[in-house]
């Protein structure tokens, strides 16, 4: 049976819950199509946790992972780690968070991690928020008996030698990770190392293991959230606070602002202090942030390869940046090839119709922002064409789009959000970047314990995210017009 086509047939009914987004045993997504199962997923409802087939694999364990972890770990709590420096550090950051006792158990090339029941939370939050995972590929190969990759190093030269271009520098300043966040992870524990025991500022609002990553693992992220402020509170920061780093993501994720990197980066400079920006949401075929980061962590999961069925990240050392010299050693110190080969064959080949794909994507996604900004029943929307535009087109490329990700508020929204989420005939789930439409309720996904703290951040709990694909325009609007018209 040939698979699912996505863009034409999505999975956004009720009777859907749980299936993989896309059907693939090594799906990053999975189909929770009304609102009340996004609210189920997030309080663990058994009627909901257990029609699910899988899940964004930082926050899901894979069943693969899981016979792993069983066969590494037995009966107690155990992830897998691709690395003894990895389990390692898992292992310290569960002593220092609880106190509890863990064991290190390695097998067929990889390291488990043991502990307690008292542990397993602290066990579970590091795999999510450090991002230095076994993907599902890895887990299906070492049980099937394939513990040694094949060719592993030549897709990875080949990836990184496309990602160079993509970043206009060279394929050595291009360190390839298991996951977007162990991009983030590298670049944390790179400018903490130059700078110990210093925390870092996190400069707008940000995805929530951006922020858990620097407060847990670091040495304790402060936030600006506000953007329209954030130059003056940067600067009065530095005058009393020394700084390991900032981060930021351009745009933001969900309300699509951007960092003004143009009065930012000479203050941060003038400190020697390294800005980390995340692109994932616009892309380097979007931005070029030469000019003004020092460092650049992405999640390969999302644009570049495009099918949502498999895992990877980058972080890249900026050759233009005034502190390569001192980064790139430090991040050249710990770093260790860590992406499967398997999962890296499918980025490699997928980055070669990266460039034309996001083209498309810019297209669709501004007409459908367009489109929505007009409707009737959207009370607001968010897209970087109309938020804090300046600063984004200070670093779009002159042949660079708005990208493809939209966040918009439904009219009456605390009565209707979920109306329109639930009659939405598009693939609904966690993700962006993919080829089919996918569309959330990001405020409740990913800050579903602190709703109060994101809509003090001006970030509302009834928000709805559209990631578009590459549909026509024309038939996505007729699903969204239809789902407002409906609600």
């Amino acid at each position: 049976m040939s698979p699912r086509d996505l863009i034409r047939d999505p999975l956004w009914r009720a009777a859907e819950l749980g299936r993989p987004i896309p059907e693939s045993p090594h799906a990053v997504s999975v189909a929770l199509p009304r609102w009340e199962d996004v609210v189920g997923y997030e309080e663990g409802r058994p009627e909901v946790i257990g029609r699910l087939a899988g899940g964004y694999p930082r926050f899901v364990i894979h069943p693969l992972v899981k016979t792993l972890a069983e066969r590494l770990g037995g009966r107690a709590p155990c992830l897998p780690f691709p690395s003894s420096r990895a389990a390692q550090m898992c292992a310290n950051f569960i002593r220092r968070s609880s106190g509890e006792r863990v064991e290190i158990v390695a097998a067929h090339g990889l390291h488990g991690v043991r502990t307690s029941e008292v542990g397993a939370p602290f066990l579970k939050a590091f795999w999510q928020h450090t991002g230095m995972i076994v993907s599902s590929r890895q887990a299906e190969a070492v049980l099937a008996g394939r513990a040694r990759e094949k060719d592993g190093a030549a897709v990875r030269h080949s990836l990184r030698q496309q990602l160079a271009g993509f970043y206009d520098c060279a394929p050595d300043d291009v360190f390839l990770t298991p996951s977007g966040m162990a991009a983030q992870f590298a670049a944390l524990q790179a400018v903490t190392r130059r700078r110990p025991g210093q925390p870092t500022a996190q400069l707008g609002f940000p995805y929530v293991d951006t922020l858990k990553l620097q407060e847990k693992l670091g040495g304790g992220g402060i936030l600006l959230h506000d953007l329209y402020r954030l130059d003056g509170e940067v600067r009065d920061l530095l005058e009393r606070q020394s700084l390991a780093a900032c981060f930021c993501e351009i745009p933001g994720n969900p309300l699509l602002g951007s960092a003004d990197v143009r009065k930012i980066t000479p203050l941060l400079r003038a400190h020697r202090v390294p800005l980390v920006v995340d692109d994932v949401v616009a892309t380097p075929c979007n931005v070029d942030l030469n000019p003004y980061a020092d460092l650049v962590a992405t999640s390969l999961t999302k644009y570049l390869v495009g099918t949502g069925d498999a895992m990877g990240g980058a972080l890249i050392v900026n050759p233009r940046s005034p502190l390569y010299g001192e980064l790139k050693p430090l991040v050249q110190a710990r770093h260790e090839e860590l992406l499967w080969g398997e999962d890296a064959a499918i980025l490699e080949a997928n980055a070669r119709t990266f460039p034309e794909r996001v083209r498309q994507h810019n297209a669709n996604g501004l007409e459908i922002a367009e489109r929505l900004r007009r409707h009737p029943r959207v009370e607001r929307v968010w897209y970087p064409k109309w938020e804090y535009r300046e600063a984004y087109d200070a670093v779009r490329r002159p042949d660079g789009g708005y990208g493809s990700l939209i966040t918009f508020l439904p009219a009456q929204a605390e009565a209707r959000s979920a109306q329109v989420y639930d009659a939405l005939a598009v693939c609904k789930g966690p993700s962006l970047g993919t080829m089919f439409t996918l569309a959330c309720p990001f405020t409740l996904l990913a800050h579903y314990g602190e709703l109060d703290w994101a809509e003090s951040c001006g970030v509302s709990r009834y928000l709805i995210r559209i990631s578009v694909g590459l549909e026509h325009p024309d038939d996505l609007w007729r699903r969204l017009d239809t789902a407002l018209a409906l609600a």
